[in-house]
């Protein structure tokens, strides 16, 4: 039986022939198909000014930096996330702000994040776990009753949107990935959604070096930048894969449903919102009943990799890592996502699937999970 991963981009051969093209070209690092990916994600969202950059990462950390994070401020953040979110907030010298997640929708919960606001905080930086924001109209109504500006970890929620607006399409700084498991995918890369044209200016400045150029031979550097460049491979890439966004979406939104047709609720496990007005569904989550089961999540895993089918664990919670627990985080702080954290497995989940792939993958969990309930 073929071996069914939990993500794999789907990449068209018109997409693979531009590929070449641009490597035939002569001119593979950022050049006319950066710009021209960046006018088509400034369309996509809205039209608002849009910079590429060679991860998602780097889209964080110049958003910190263009909210004027630096040291000795604060962050409020989510504990349950991929260790970058909070990783960019020490790089930049500031300190992360956890807060315990909503148990339901598994994002910050945003009533503990306005209680955790001092005057040192500078900036909230949501996650979008598996595509799905928060509500954002209260997101924007505590950073502005707060004074605090926002990065938005969008990371997973390129397709995504709330009430009919697309997310990145409104609020201040909201940075997306189009790392390989995404639902747009360069390879490696992201970008970030900026509020106007000065800030544009600046993120390009950040992203390299920090270098302004002038006429034929002038060049200054007046800031500490970095080299954050996405390349003309990956950017045209990236315009294959934004047209074929909507149609990923769909078949995402219909895979997903079918997970909630098939999957057994008698055997306890926790499924996310069953959401498909917001959410990109670019993960399909369970949380198992650890506290029912005679093994681990690794053995399950190891379980369903033995049936051919490949899951994920995204993700542990980020304030138990040992880098974080040095920072005075212990267990217990924040119950919700440490909880999430311990159970959460990634199911597969991408275009390619089909329905009975699906039905393949409960099948399997239930078969599995039966043998060892207590």
């Amino acid at each position: 039986m073929d071996f069914l991963p939990f993500a794999r981009p789907v990449i068209d051969e018109e997409t693979i022939a531009g590929v070449a093209e641009v490597l035939r070209s002569g001119w593979i690092t950022s050049g006319p198909q950066v710009q021209r990916f960046e006018a088509a994600l400034s369309a996509y969202c809205g039209g608002r000014p849009v910079r590429t950059l060679n991860s998602g990462t780097a889209a964080l950390v110049l958003g910190l930096r263009l909210a004027g994070v630096g040291s000795g401020d604060e962050v409020v953040t989510t504990p349950l996330s991929w260790a970058a979110t909070a990783n960019v907030i020490l790089e930049v010298g500031a300190r992360p702000v956890f807060v315990d997640v909503d148990a339901r929708t598994r994002n910050i919960d945003l009533d503990r994040a306005a209680r955790a606001i001092t005057p040192r905080t500078r900036a909230i930086l949501p996650v979008y776990l598996g595509g799905l924001p928060v509500d954002l109209d209260r997101l924007e109504s505590l950073a502005s009753q707060a004074g605090i500006r926002v990065v938005e970890d969008a990371a997973q929620a390129f397709g995504s949107s709330w009430r009919g607006t697309r997310v990145g399409a409104r609020g201040d700084l909201v940075a997306f990935s189009f790392h390989a498991n995404k639902n747009v995918t360069t390879g490696e890369g992201g970008c970030l959604v900026l509020p106007d044209e000065p800030t544009a200016r600046l993120a390009e400045k950040l992203r390299l070096q920090g270098v302004t150029r002038s006429g034929e031979d002038g060049m200054d550097v007046d800031v500490v930048g970095y080299k954050f460049n996405l390349t003309d491979v990956a950017a045209r890439l990236g315009l294959g894969q934004l047209a074929q966004l909507d149609t990923f979406t769909a078949r995402r939104r219909e895979l997903a449903r079918h997970y909630f047709a098939c999957f057994d609720e008698r055997l306890g496990c926790e499924l996310p919102v069953a959401d498909f007005d917001h959410s990109n569904w670019h993960m399909f989550q369970i949380v198992l009943p650890l506290e029912r089961l005679r093994i681990g999540r690794g053995e399950f895993m190891a379980r369903m990799r033995a049936a051919g089918i490949g899951t994920g664990v995204h993700y542990p919670a980020i304030h138990l890592f040992t880098l974080y627990r040095r920072l005075g985080w212990k267990e217990g702080d924040f119950p919700n996502a440490e909880r999430i954290g311990r159970g959460i497995v990634t199911l597969p989940l991408h275009p390619a699937m089909e329905r009975a792939d699906v039905e393949r993958v409960c099948a399997a969990i239930a078969g599995n999970l039966k043998e060892v309930l207590r």
